[in-house]
């Protein structure tokens, strides 16, 4: 008899607690989705997400959202990427939150520029590469 993999639930999404390459793939496109697409501007198809949301708080949102940031990159160096690609993704979080400090010029970038959906590319291409077992067929 198999084991199940332990998982978590928090909002009714099941994330798998694993160090393996399918369980770190899911935890980071659940950050990702968070982070990015959670819900979508009301009377636009736009999705936001919490970066753009917590971009508005002055100086702690943008600390708070690279912070966030910051664990998908952190997930990526437990994948083994090489350290170019991790420094190409912390290269636009850092830029992501140095331009989204400006007041309101950086908030307006936060809805245009998604650092995160951009590190998850970089993850999925080195995922697909190196783990094909790990692809999902999107719809």
């Amino acid at each position: 008899m198999t084991e199940r993999p332990k998982t978590l639930r928090p909002m009714g999404i099941e994330l798998p607690t694993g160090s393996d390459p399918v369980s770190i793939r899911k935890r980071i496109e659940a950050m990702e989705h968070l982070l990015e697409r959670s819900f979508t501007i009301p009377g636009t198809k736009y999705p936001v997400g919490f970066d753009s949301i917590i971009g508005l708080i002055p100086v702690v949102g943008d600390a708070i959202a690279a912070a966030l940031a910051g664990y998908i990159v952190w997930e990526a160096k437990n994948l083994g990427l090489p350290r170019w690609k991790l420094w190409r993704m912390i290269g636009h979080v850092a830029f992501d939150s140095a331009v989204g400090a400006v007041p309101i010029a950086g908030d307006a970038f936060d809805l245009f520029y998604k650092s995160n959906s951009r590190n998850l590319r970089i993850v999925k291409k080195h995922l697909d590469k190196h783990h094909p077992h790990t692809m999902v067929i999107d719809q």
